[in-house]
């Protein structure tokens, strides 16, 4: 039995040899933090460096008169509290409706936002559209990126990149840690890991979920604004719609890039603001945070076949459209992270939380995405 364990003990040695020799090697030293930190988590803004977005003049929810009288169905409450919901905000009629909060999590506290913050960014373009820090969605991305200057990335434009069709070969791939996705998230340079890209899809024809179409996003307007996309979060949105306390980006590294794909961290009263500057067509107060025609665009669905060779009518710049007569717009992250906009209700839903449901192959969403929708529909 001793000699099993020491030739067990030599073995885990040597693989442990074996995979840092090819971390060191190969430049793929994320791996070390992938390998040790296994899966993402709400709370990863604490693994990573963070950019502040500070807040201005704070502008407080108005609470409804019937504030938490509506009552989440039990069917509903089990389901959200089966997939380790920490917390569920209602805002209607531009007043704070329902709110509920687990876990030890409050209208307070940070937590990730995953792909939300995908929705961020298209806002964030819209609003440098509106300042003319950008010219165009037809402008191609070597304007502004000089890796996409020669050969077939030459033809991506940015609209490309919002209705994530730009061709390119990134793999939106989670549980392999080899993948370039991983490498986003865990490694030190965002730039060089979005850039590398190659187009393997005539851009524009192809409409296929990735990652790092956003992250150029990103790229993109800080490259055209000359500022950090958290400076230009709290500039054109954090400050404007009155947050009530500073949101974290997360980076690549401290002074580095912003993750624009993911990595916002805020809370689920902050997190409403985005849904209510949707509801009221990107104004906020009646002022116009992005121009009316963005708006539309981003809420159209860009009709761009899918994989399945379906014209793609579940999402639009970043936004994604749930199916049906009712219009319904919603932001998502992996972990069941969603800002549900409900415009015939006035009504704006969040939810956070550390799991997400099954997936409805029918509605290219999550069971508990229909689940708020059908008590939205009911407030």
């Amino acid at each position: 039995m001793k000699k099993f364990f020491r030739y067990f003990g030599y073995l885990i040695l040597l693989i442990l040899v074996v995979f840092s020799g090819y971390a060191f090697i190969s430049g793929k030293t994320y791996l070390f933090k992938a390998v040790y930190y296994n899966f993402a988590g709400i709370d990863d803004y604490e693994i990573f460096s963070n950019n502040t977005i500070t807040t201005g003049e704070h502008q407080p929810w108005p609470v409804s008169s019937v504030y938490n009288q509506p009552k989440l169905p039990d069917t509903l409450r089990q389901l959200l509290e089966k997939i380790e919901t920490i917390a569920v905000v209602a805002v209607k009629s531009d007043s704070l409706l329902y709110e509920e909060y687990w876990d030890g999590y409050s209208d307070s506290s940070w937590s990730g936002s995953f792909s939300m913050a995908k929705s961020f960014t298209s806002l964030l373009m819209g609003a440098a559209l509106k300042d003319s820090s950008i010219s165009s969605l037809e402008d191609p991305v070597s304007k502004y990126l000089p890796e996409f200057k020669e050969g077939e990335k030459a033809k991506i434009k940015l609209g490309h990149l919002l209705s994530m069709s730009s061709g390119t070969d990134w793999r939106e791939t989670y549980s392999d840690p080899l993948s370039v996705t991983t490498e986003l998230y865990y490694g030190s340079d965002a730039y060089a890991t979005a850039t590398k890209v190659k187009v393997v899809d005539e851009p524009g024809t192809l409409h296929r979920y990735k990652s790092g179409d956003t992250q150029l996003l990103g790229l993109v307007i800080e490259k055209a604004t000359g500022k950090s996309l958290s400076a230009y979060a709290a500039e054109k949105l954090w400050h404007p719609v009155g947050a009530e306390q500073p949101a974290l980006w997360s980076t690549d590294h401290t002074g580095g890039h912003v993750k624009a794909y993911c990595c916002f961290n805020s809370n689920a009263r902050d997190f409403a603001r985005f849904g209510q500057l949707m509801l009221d067509s990107g104004r906020w107060k009646g002022k116009e945070i992005i121009s009316p025609d963005y708006f539309a665009a981003s809420v159209a669905p860009c009709m761009i076949k899918d994989e399945s060779g379906n014209p793609t009518d579940y999402y639009g710049y970043q936004w994604w459209l749930y199916p049906g007569n009712e219009k319904i717009i919603y932001a998502r992250g992996i972990l069941g992270q969603y800002i549900i906009v409900i415009p015939s209700r006035d009504l704006v839903l969040v939810r956070l939380g550390k799991k997400r449901g099954e997936r409805d192959p029918a509605t290219h969403s999550l069971e508990e995405v229909g689940a708020l929708i059908r008590w939205g529909l009911a407030l």
